[in-house]
């Protein structure tokens, strides 16, 4: 049963939008001033109760959506943009479309797994604030390197999700590779790290893009010092076209026999596709290419994309 707070938002938010009272009369209405009245309606809007829907010029997206969703088996989410959008533009628009989807889809009691990156930090700048009880926000893919613990970055980061939700946070303090891939099996045995992957396994919600080696807005492994020349020539060697949560995939899908994943503390396709829901957020034309791939690999559910690279994917396939 709703409590009195939240009759007041649903009450304030319907005369306010539906019956286009001013804050004022609402606030007589209601027993009650007008700057709680502006804070009820702000409240309605960052919880889910109104959606604002746009509906801007002549746009290829809903069919682009439709026709993606029935080419892959997918639910695609096509975020209109100008022709004139930057790369930035088109990231901040797909940004704000998955934090609304997001705070839709995650509630109480469910386990959000986040890989970091340079598209999940922009998405934590849009997240409105939703109350849950006993949810959790797990890390999905260690973040040190040879520079930096990867702290700083990734824990800032994953913490926004943790704080948008009300969640208790996992942290995966481990390197986004391993040197030796003997060193992450042993560290894979080790209790402290197996308590992390357990919740990882538990995830309902796994929340991540795709990483692009090269051009637009780059991906945050390729230009963080995270791979080195020779990592970068193996990777090319093999036919790499990008990652999902830092493992590394062809445009077939393929993965498993690359060498660099056995190094690698992200989740593999295979395990990333125990998750019910698999969000993957895109934008940019070079990241058409390793989207394919994540498509190939099965890894996606639920797509995120800007209409502009929605256009190249349908386009090139």
């Amino acid at each position: 049963m709703a409590t009195y707070r939240e009759r007041d938002v649903v009450m304030a938010a319907t005369m306010y939008y539906l019956q286009d009272m001013k804050m004022e009369t609402i606030a007589r209405h209601l027993r009650t001033s007008r700057s709680t009245v502006s804070r009820l309606i702000k409240r309605a809007r960052d919880t889910g109760i109104v959606e604002i829907t746009l509906r801007p010029g002549p746009s290829r997206a809903p069919g682009l959506g439709q026709e993606i969703a029935e080419r892959y088996g997918i639910d695609a989410y096509v975020v209109p943009v100008s022709d004139s959008a930057t790369d930035d533009d088109r990231l901040q628009q797909v940004s704000i479309t998955t934090a609304r989807l997001l705070a839709r889809w995650f509630d109480s009691d469910m386990v959000l797994g986040v890989a970091w990156g340079t598209t999940l930090a922009a998405i934590t700048e849009h997240l409105p604030h939703k109350p849950t009880r006993g949810a959790a926000v797990v890390q999905l893919n260690g973040a040190a390197n040879t520079r930096t613990s990867g702290m700083s970055y990734a824990g800032d980061l994953i913490s926004g999700f943790g704080t948008a939700f009300d969640a208790s946070v996992h942290y995966f303090p481990v390197p986004a590779f391993f040197d030796f891939a003997e060193t992450k099996a042993a560290m894979w045995r080790e209790r402290s790290v197996r308590r992390v992957l357990d919740v990882q396994g538990r995830a309902d919600i796994a929340l991540f893009s795709v990483g692009a080696l090269t051009g637009g807005v780059p991906s945050h492994v390729y230009s963080a010092g995270y791979l080195d020349p020779d990592d970068v020539a193996v990777l090319d060697a093999e036919g790499v076209v990008g990652d999902v949560c830092t493992v590394f995939v062809r445009s077939d899908g393929t993965y498993r026999d690359i060498p660099l994943n056995a190094r690698a503390t992200g989740p593999s396709p295979a395990e990333l596709r125990r998750i019910p829901r698999r969000v993957c957020a895109v934008a940019g034309d070079n990241k058409v290419a390793p989207l394919r791939a994540a498509l190939a690999a099965g890894v996606v559910t639920d797509l995120v994309i800007d209409e502009a690279t929605a256009v190249a994917l349908v386009e090139e396939a």
